[in-house]
Parts: structure tokens; sequence; C-alpha cells
């Protein structure tokens, strides 16, 4: 499990500084004029090579891209152009709004992806054609527009929880519920149906084997059946969509935020996007690739001690 483990890091190591190294070439080795960017049109010839000199663009690119590297291991991702605040101080601000939803929304995915999918398979009917219902609904409309009439309902015709905002757990925990629970079902309803049917199908699939009937022979009780032996070895194929579908919640809580007024990784991220606040950007890429890499080495460590013939 070691040796598989170690080949997981190395590889994500790999990919982080491909990744990273590709976004920081494009976007400071284009024409783009930073400083004249920054300083606006007006600016003076003298004004932006001093400016460049402030921020090291007269440097060689790959001296640049060292410099940032190295910082970036210590944790230092230096600070945005335009309001000079350390990008590190930040995102450790934002990320835990953009967390709160994500966590509960995932939350929310597997609990209902569960009790969905194991409950289809085993009896059908129903619960089936409510699964196919689920999966219409969110294929059908978009996430925005799920999230533009969740907040119509709820927060403005019913009003139990507010509109837009943002709560910290640590300032009262049923406000801090109160605000990420619309986002964070928003986010869920995408995931659920994808999910659900993966479960579904592999526990059909593993339902209908050799040993499945074996066991039935054996007097095993279907509960028996189902938990340990059937959903255990439909877990494989169902964690690899589940990695898929959280870093699908991930990336659209960027949109979701700026719909619920979230002040979170999102909102921050599509900020320096339209402002071209490139340490920012290089900061957000780094962090988003970070945990990419991180969701599917736990998915493949779950993998592994599921399914020992993965580790080889």
């Amino acid at each position: 499990m070691i040796p598989f483990l170690l080949r997981r890091l190395v590889s994500g190591i790999v990919v982080i500084t491909v990744v990273t190294s590709i976004v920081f070439f494009l976007t400071y080795g284009t024409s783009v004029q930073i400083a004249r960017n920054i300083l606006g049109p007006s600016a003076s010839d003298e004004q932006v090579a001093i400016l460049n000199e402030d921020l090291g663009l007269d440097r060689p690119l790959v001296e640049q891209y060292l410099d940032w590297i190295t910082s970036a291991a210590r944790g230092d991702l230096g600070a945005s152009y335009f309001t000079s605040e350390p990008i590190t101080e930040a995102l450790a601000n934002r990320l835990p709004v953009t967390f709160s939803m994500v966590i509960v929304a995932v939350l929310i995915t597997l609990i209902a992806s569960l009790a969905l999918g194991i409950t289809a398979a085993a009896r059908g009917g129903v619960v089936d054609r409510v699964l196919q219902s689920i999966g219409t609904v969110s294929y059908v409309f978009p996430v925005v527009i799920i999230a533009i009439g969740m907040v119509y309902l709820f927060a403005i015709v019913l009003r139990w929880v507010p509109a837009i905002g943002f709560v910290p757990i640590t300032q009262s925990p049923g406000h801090w519920l109160a605000s990420i629970i619309l986002p964070s079902i928003t986010l869920a309803i995408g995931g659920i149906a994808g999910l659900a049917a993966q479960i579904r199908g592999s526990l059909v699939d593993e339902l209908g084997r050799d040993y499945i009937r074996t066991l039935r022979s054996r007097g095993v009780s279907e509960r028996a059946i189902l938990c340990k032996h059937a959903l255990r070895n439909a877990a494989g194929p169902a964690l690899t969509v589940f990695s898929l579908q959280f870093i699908g919640i991930f990336g659209a809580s960027l949109f979701i935020e700026r719909i619920f007024a979230l002040p979170g990784y999102g909102a921050y991220a599509m900020n320096a996007t339209v402002q071209g606040d490139f340490p920012v950007l290089l900061g957000v890429t780094l962090v988003s690739v970070v945990l990419v890499v991180a969701v599917n080495l736990v998915v493949d460590v779950a993998q592994g001690w599921l399914n020992p013939k993965v580790r080889v």
C-alpha cells in the first residue's frame, strides 16, 4: 500500500508543477502590458517602467517563475496587483466560505445518492422513477436557473432563509446553516442524479453475480448481502464518479457564489479574472489543482483499499 501511495503522491506533485508552470508562462509570457493595465492608459512610459521594476516584471521570465515557485512552496503566493492584499491571507479568509458550502453540498449528494441508489437497486419501482425524474430535472435545467428559482421560492416567497450573504459558523451555527443551505442544495441537485444512477447500476450488476446467489442459497440475509458484500464491490465505479462530482461541485460554486453574494473563493477568482490580477489567478490555480490532486489521491487510496488489484 505504501509504494502505491508514494506513486500517487509523486504523480500528483508532477501534475501540480506542470499545470502551474503552463499557467504561469501563458500568463506572463504574453504581450500583455501588466504595468500599463494597472496604471491605466494615461500613465507615462517612465511610470510604467518604474512599476515594472517594482513588480519584478523587467527580469527574465524563467527567473520570475523560479522566484514564484519557490515562494509558493513556502506558502507565500505574493500580493494582489490592485489591492496589495496578501493572496495567502485572502484565500485563507475566503476558502472557509466556499468549503462550508461545498462540504454541505457533498454530504447532501452522498447521503441522498446512497439512499436513492441502494433503494432503487434493491426495490426499484417508485424510487427508480424518482431517481430518473431527478436526473431529468438536473440535466434539463442549468444550475443557475435552479439557484434563481430556489432563491425566489424559499427566500423571497416563503422567507425561510436569507437570499444572500454569509454568516460564519463561529458567530452563529444556526444562521451559518441558513446562509449556505440554499446554495448547497443547488449544487447537490446536479450531483445526486449522476452518483445515484452509478450506485444503482453497479449494485444491479453485483446483485446478479454468481457469488450473490451462493450467499442467498446459504441463508444470508438480504441486508447483509447488500451492505457487506454487494455495496463494497460496487463502490469502485461510484467512488470515481463521486470524485468527479466533488470537483464539479467545487467548480460550480464559482457561479453559485455570485448568485447568492457569498464572499468566497469563487467570487475572488472571478474578480481577479475580470481585473487581470495575475498573481491572484496563479494562487487560485494552485489551490484548485492541489484540491483536485488531493481529492483524486483520497479516492485512489480508497480504491486501493477496496480492491487490492488497483494497487498493482
